[in-house]
């Protein structure tokens, strides 16, 4: 088998020997250093595993342009991940899908990309994240009064707030290619009527019924990547389709502010998650809709859950950057004590009924100023690499061949 397939990749290489050029042809050149075709359709490919938000092709760009400056600093500075530490990494990453190194790998080479992409996208920014630690971080020191301001208890701090509408079009595997092509072309539109009238007629959502419009949301409600997706929009843009779990969400921009606030950026967010099996047949909605008469809280879950096999309520306490993004979505606009009942997983065969519990500055009982502290460092360093990036880009010689 192995000589089999041996014969076949050196026919069809021999058969196609321009495809094979073009495929490893310089698309964009940076300084020295090159980017490939093939390199931006396995970062598309992985973006899209990762379920990116965004216009993936012009995102996986940047971030290859962004890749070539950074390993250019890297290499100036003398750095280099060692295998241990690349392994470790690679091994952290695969965790926070609930994985084995291994079982991330397989799903990543079923989606068509190669473990070595996925390794040297995992050795730059490890590599680039170290960097940016040791040279910035006497810097990015916090002190006793910063974390007070934080948590609000200084005052004069403020918040950006986001009024936006929503759709979420249901996407299950039979019905995914029409989704995709109906959410394309909802985001064309800039009137706000027009996405209304569309949100009353494919939406999933509860705000169906007001044409998907939200009211004033902290952007902090939103999955970090997503926010400045968000905020990049002009009033009345939308964004490109989102891909997430069974489905594809838009969001149309209505409108940015700025106001006063003592409420700093959840460290946790508590949820419940109760499966019901149907998905979003009429059985399966009539069942969520029962249950939703039945609570106020997620404590009244555990009632509606007695007798039941104990994975089919799922209570969570998680920083928002492990909380699945779809989940994140629809987490973004409820208050506690609110449901929702519009995503599914098994292909679509089980409705998740979920109620949000609540937003905590801490992750633990009290208030916990070491996980505030660690927040705002992180903030700091994420602006001096920013700023370097900006700086290193700016001096650089980017063409495309």
């Amino acid at each position: 088998m192995r000589v089999l397939i041996s014969a076949i990749a050196t026919t069809l290489a021999l058969m196609t020997p321009t495809y094979a050029t073009a495929q490893f042809a310089p698309v964009i050149t940076v300084n020295d250093s090159v980017v490939s075709e093939f390199e931006i359709d396995q970062r598309i490919i992985m973006l899209r595993t990762f379920r990116t938000p965004g216009n993936l092709e012009d995102l996986a760009r940047e971030q290859l342009i962004e890749d070539r400056l950074k390993l250019e600093a890297l290499n100036n500075a003398g750095l280099r991940i060692t295998d241990e530490g690349l392994l470790e990494a690679m091994e952290e990453f695969a965790a926070r899908a609930n994985l084995s190194l291994d079982q991330f790998i397989t799903v990543l080479a079923q989606s068509g990309v190669s473990e070595e992409t996925f390794r040297d996208f995992v050795r730059v920014n490890v590599s680039w994240r170290d960097f940016i630690r040791s040279r910035f971080s006497d810097r990015a020191q916090v002190s006793e009064a910063d974390i007070d301001q934080a948590l609000g208890q200084s005052g004069g701090s403020s918040r950006i707030e986001v009024l936006l509408s929503e759709i979420i079009i249901p996407a299950p595997p039979p019905r995914a290619q029409a989704a995709i092509a109906t959410a394309t072309r909802i985001a064309q539109l800039t009137s706000t009527s027009a996405f209304e009238a569309e949100a009353r007629r494919v939406s999933a959502l509860p705000s169906r019924t007001r044409g998907g419009r939200l009211d004033w949301l902290p952007i902090t409600n939103y999955p970090a990547g997503l926010r400045g997706l968000l905020l990049d929009l002009s009033p009345g843009e939308v964004t490109a389709p989102i891909p997430i779990t069974n489905g594809v969400a838009l969001f149309q921009m209505r409108g940015v502010r700025e106001v006063p606030s003592a409420a700093p950026e959840p460290a946790a967010i508590e949820y419940a998650a109760f499966y019901i099996a149907g998905g979003l047949s009429e059985a399966g909605l009539r069942e969520a809709a029962r249950v939703d008469a039945r609570v106020d809280t997620c404590d009244d879950l555990y009632g509606v859950a007695r007798g039941l096999p104990e994975d089919q309520l799922q209570r969570d306490v998680l920083p928002p950057a492990e909380i699945p993004a779809d989940v994140a979505l629809v987490l973004a606009s409820l208050d506690a004590g609110e449901t929702n009942y519009t995503l599914t997983r098994a292909n679509g065969e089980t409705l998740v009924f979920l109620m949000m519990c609540g937003r905590s500055p801490t992750l633990g009982e009290g208030v916990d100023r070491e996980t505030i502290r660690s927040q705002l460092v992180s903030q700091r360093l994420t602006t001096y690499a920013d700023a370097l990036l900006a700086d290193l880009r700016a001096a650089a010689t980017i063409s495309y061949p």
